[in-house]
């Protein structure tokens, strides 16, 4: 059950005016597709999305079939790798705020670049162990939090405000594109070239992207910086407040704690169990992760009927059900058969078709009980309560698997996938009729608008 991120917050309509400089009557700027920035933009952020869910894959990869770790280990790179969302999120959105997006996102293109070729010069020549894995993956995953959240300053501050509905729909619809062929991208790498050529040919498309965005000519619209330092602890605290005073965000919340957790254990046992279990190549497993994506599509079709006709609180609950439970028939396929790679296909496209109808009906009912000045903050403080259980998620996995055996670690973590459905069908979610319910009133210092600083929030 995915839920919305803070990254999907809708861009500040108080972005300062352009320049206008010394002509004010400067004809209207090209169309989205034609303004040659954008599409630099767009291009180095299509590559950035697919070289960083590629090596999601490369590197858990690498570490099975070259270095053997076990479930442990490959929990603990997991854990390691995704600690940046925990550990840097928050921070990362008030650093952006005071540098130049294009600057950023082209230094940590050229640092994740630079990682991964580490990774794969040490893995061809022997030197590579799971502790310099270990830092590198942090490495990777630190940046990777650092461009995702420039690459969304970035489009507000260089196209026109008439064009950010179509930017932001082609950049996000290049990171879903990315989210469905970056595993198999990964998986078939590994596959083909060996696990350290496939880490050098992830790289190779930070490359690209560092080429693509340095080339952008454009000078950013800076957002005004107030004259006092912004109270960041305080607007925190106040949207930390809001959802949790709200019964219906506070269940949103719980919900999605207990899935992300459970999915990070879940994934650690599932890469492990394709190809040690199962003996199904890279090419196969990236397959398989990657089959969520066509159900992702169909559930964002039918998230825009379904709860309108049968109930919001009906679908999430059985659609959360029948996505996080239907991973519970992996466990018991066998062998590499001819049943089994169909299996698993279907068992992604069945999580994604309902994964992403709770996403999207989750994100209306946050948007719906949410003032227009705490939206951000109410969909950052839930993804930082979800997303932040997503190492221990992996630890556990790992020691499950390592502990239990790698079936019976699917399963128990599998069958923990169905806490979510269960926190909703105990919450007022569940009793949500056709229409969305009404917001609930702003807190008397959370809609504050007379303060200077004009940044987004992120």
């Amino acid at each position: 059950m995915p839920v919305p991120s803070a990254s999907s917050a809708e861009p500040n309509s108080r972005r300062p005016a352009p320049s206008a400089g010394p002509d004010s009557r400067r004809p209207a700027p090209p169309g989205l597709w034609r303004d040659a920035d954008f599409r630099r933009l767009w291009v180095g952020q299509t590559a950035s999305q697919l070289g960083e869910h590629a090596s999601l894959v490369v590197l858990p990869l690498l570490a099975v079939l070259t270095l053997h770790a076990d479930a442990g280990e490959l929990g603990v790179l997991r854990a390691v790798g995704q600690a940046p969302i925990l550990l840097l999120s928050l921070l990362a959105g008030a650093w952006v705020d005071r540098w130049r997006t294009r600057t950023t996102m082209v230094l940590t293109d050229v640092g994740r670049a630079l990682a991964l070729g580490a990774v794969a010069v040490a893995g061809l020549f022997g030197g590579l162990g799971m502790p310099g894995l270990l830092v590198l993956a942090f490495a990777v995953g630190a940046l990777s939090v650092f461009f995702d959240v420039a690459y969304q300053a970035s489009l507000v501050r260089l196209v026109e405000r008439d064009h950010l509905v179509r930017g932001n729909s082609a950049l996000e619809g290049s990171r879903s594109a990315a989210q469905i062929g970056g595993p198999a991208l990964g998986g078939a790498l590994v596959s083909l070239l060996s696990a350290p050529i496939a880490a050098a040919s992830s790289a190779l498309f930070f490359a690209l992207s560092f080429l693509s965005i340095r080339r952008i000519r454009r000078t950013e619209t800076m957002p005004q910086r107030p004259d006092e330092p912004p109270r960041i602890w305080r607007r925190i605290q106040q949207g930390l407040r809001f959802v949790a005073g709200d019964p219906v965000l506070r269940a949103v919340c719980l919900a999605s704690a207990a899935f992300q957790f459970s999915f990070a254990a879940m994934t650690t046992a599932y890469l492990l169990f394709l190809p040690r279990e199962l003996h199904l190549p890279g090419t196969v497993v990236g397959l398989a992760l990657a089959a969520a994506g066509p159900g992702a599509l169909l559930g964002s079709l039918l998230a825009a009927r379904l709860p309108s006709r049968f109930g919001y609180g009906t679908v999430l609950v059985c659609a959360a059900t029948l996505g996080d439970g239907v991973y519970l028939c992996v466990p018991a396929l066998h062998g590499a058969g001819a049943v089994t790679v169909p299996a698993l296909l279907a068992v992604g496209f069945v999580f994604g078709l309902g994964g992403q109808l709770v996403n999207v009906t989750l994100m209306a009912v946050r948007q719906a009980v949410t003032p227009d000045g705490l939206q951000a903050r109410a969909a950052a403080t839930i993804t930082f309560a979800g997303m932040g259980l997503t190492p221990l998620g992996s630890l556990a996995g790992g020691l499950l698997a390592g502990q239990w055996g790698l079936r019976t670690g699917l399963l128990v973590t599998a069958a923990g996938m169905l806490l979510s459905p269960v926190v909703m069908a105990l919450s007022p979610l569940a009793r949500l009729g056709r229409e969305l319910p009404a917001p609930r009133d702003t807190p008397p210092t959370a809609g504050r608008t007379n303060s200077p600083d004009l940044t987004r929030e992120t």
